[in-house]
């Protein structure tokens, strides 16, 4: 790994995900909140004098030509003419598929890296439109906080999220995420929330020592969709459930369950049954990226 520098790229939970309507161009209207986790894939870079982007090892099921990180390089070389390239190594741990956001946060890290290392000194709001090109979930890495977001996930606002751990487990099924936006069953009217009243909500779960900071007026519309046709999803979120409020992440198929303290997050998942993969992760208040 001679001249490479290890970037960290955190994985993401949807505290809770509403689906407000469809736009004209298919792309769903969403309101969410994003929190980073301390479960990271790390992204080796080497910058290189000529103008080559490659990939230096394989991951499994994802070509190269199809890897956002290599996708986001491309992007970001085509879109300031920069004449220099880079070798890529990529260290997988984020499950594929999970709706913890892996890839996403993959591209936004090369992104980051690549624009210091490049010495490109792009502001953060041009990096932000770049991102939006290569997925919906990408803005929200480059933007460095958990945030509030609405629209398809790009207009983001800050969030103020206490301290939490999380269980988070991640059954053997991929889920399809334009099979679920287009499920019949697939409510997409819910009634726009407030940033403001799910803060509230989450200062008072603080101020009664509660383990959680979700409330059911915020839930995960596509969880229900997803269990339906995912019994293995049902099953790990009905297992998830004995222990307090568990919720899916994202499209799925990973399930979450936020607890006070790294103790009772370890002695949950320590319990898991068999054929569940996972991790217990903290909560992050920023992108590693930011301290850089």
């Amino acid at each position: 790994m001679h001249d490479f520098e290890a970037f960290l790229a955190p994985a993401k939970i949807n505290l809770f995900l509403h689906v407000l309507g469809q736009r004209e161009d298919g792309y769903h209207l969403l309101q969410t909140a994003f929190r980073l986790l301390d479960h990271y894939d790390t992204i080796y870079i080497k910058t290189t004098s000529t103008s080559t982007i490659k990939r230096v090892n394989d991951v499994p099921g994802v070509p190269e030509a199809q890897d956002l990180c290599i996708r986001a390089a491309l992007l970001l070389q085509q879109h300031t003419g920069c004449q220099l390239g880079a070798e890529i190594l990529v260290d997988k741990k984020i499950p594929m598929g999970g709706g913890l956001g892996g890839g996403s946060s993959d591209a936004a890290t090369v992104l980051l890296a690549l624009n210091q290392r490049w010495q490109l000194n792009l502001p953060r709001e041009e990096l932000l439109k770049l991102g939006l090109q290569l997925g919906a979930d990408v803005p929200f890495f480059i933007y460095g906080s958990n945030a509030w977001a609405e629209g398809v996930g790009e207009q983001l606002q800050a969030l103020t999220l206490h301290d939490a751990y999380y269980v988070v487990l991640t059954p053997n099924v991929h889920v399809s995420t334009a099979q679920i936006f287009a499920n019949k069953q697939l409510t997409k009217n819910t009634i726009p929330k407030t940033i403001a009243a799910f803060s509230g909500i989450a200062q008072l779960s603080t101020e009664n020592s509660a383990c959680k900071n979700i409330h059911d007026g915020f839930i995960n519309d596509l969880e229900k969709v997803v269990c339906s046709i995912y019994p293995e999803v049902k099953a790990c979120l009905g297992w998830l459930k004995q222990y307090g409020d568990a919720r899916m992440s994202g499209s799925g198929a990973s399930v979450f369950l936020e607890v006070a303290d790294a103790d009772t997050a370890n002695s949950i998942y320590q319990q898991k049954p068999e054929g569940y993969s996972g991790f217990v992760a903290k909560g992050l208040n920023q992108h590693p990226f930011m301290s850089k």
